[in-house]
């Protein structure tokens, strides 16, 4: 197992477990709000974990479910854990809500599966990269707040320092390694980087190499985040209009066969290695 679990993966296993008692009863999240007198889309944004939940509000939800005794007040502690503040708060001003949630999943996380067609994963970059990306995403973006990212992504990058760290596992187009953020020695940087990195027993590093042509879900980037203790798995998408997180089982079972397919057609990780090696020496 990974870290201890925090905040995000609390919240996710109390908000699918109220799902469950509500339906359990067969009552519609708007029945739910009537009888409390909440906004009618109350009940639904804290099963999705759009809104945050206190121990009252618990409570008051459990009464409407009859459930009382251990599970009751085991629900009302993990809801008080769950509002914990993780070490991603004080940077809360630079990211989305949506980032919050991903680097708590990662926290989290058992295993991490990760495919990027443009960029570098964020869990293996250099910090110069890194930076650049910031500055290059959005130019208009004041220097403090792209150092501000520049830190998360660094802090966020020791998960895999812990004593059990995460599995990852990251497959990356050939053109990620080529395009060059930041210029040539910032690129020669991150390639010594992966290979490095890439010698880890908990880190797999996959190119899917410019021979295999186009495939199946070119062009669109994807994390799947696997946890222990029976919670469920969650896939991670990211385009210009923000991220969004898919966790029906037909989603996670489509994204997953998709990172098989890729696993297949790229590289094995010793021969992805060749490759970046060099593609570095050429720089």
């Amino acid at each position: 197992m990974g870290a201890p679990m925090g905040p995000t993966i609390r919240r996710r296993r109390l908000n699918i477990r109220l799902k469950e008692l509500r339906e359990e009863k067969g009552l519609s999240c708007e029945q739910v709000a009537q009888r409390l007198g909440y906004h009618a889309s109350r009940v639904s944004r804290i099963e999705s974990g759009r809104r945050g939940v206190n121990a009252g509000v618990v409570r008051e939800l459990l009464s409407v479910y009859q459930v009382e005794g251990e599970e009751a007040e085991a629900l009302v502690q993990l809801a008080r854990d769950a509002r914990r503040r993780g070490w991603w708060h004080p940077y809360k001003d630079v990211l989305t809500d949506s980032v919050r949630t991903y680097v708590g999943l990662e926290q989290d996380a058992t295993t991490i599966s990760n495919y990027e067609a443009q960029f570098i994963p964020g869990l293996l970059q250099t910090e110069a990269y890194a930076r650049e990306v910031f500055v290059s995403w959005r130019p208009s973006l004041q220097p403090e707040i792209s150092e501000r990212l520049t830190n998360v992504r660094m802090i966020r990058q020791r998960v895999l320092q812990n004593r059990t760290p995460p599995m990852l596992w990251a497959v990356i187009d050939e053109a990620a390694l080529h395009r060059e953020v930041g210029g040539r020695g910032v690129m020669k940087e991150q390639l010594m980087h992966l290979l490095d990195i890439g010698e880890r027993p908990a880190v797999t590093i996959q190119v899917v190499p410019y021979s295999v042509g186009a495939y199946p879900a070119m062009g669109s980037g994807f994390t799947l985040f696997e946890f222990g203790e029976g919670d469920p798995p969650a896939v991670y998408l990211e385009n210009l209009g923000g991220g969004f997180y898919l966790e029906d089982p037909e989603d996670i079972g489509r994204c997953s066969d998709s990172l098989n397919y890729l696993r297949g057609v790229a590289l094995s990780d010793r021969e992805s290695a060749a490759l970046i090696a060099g593609i570095a020496k050429a720089k």
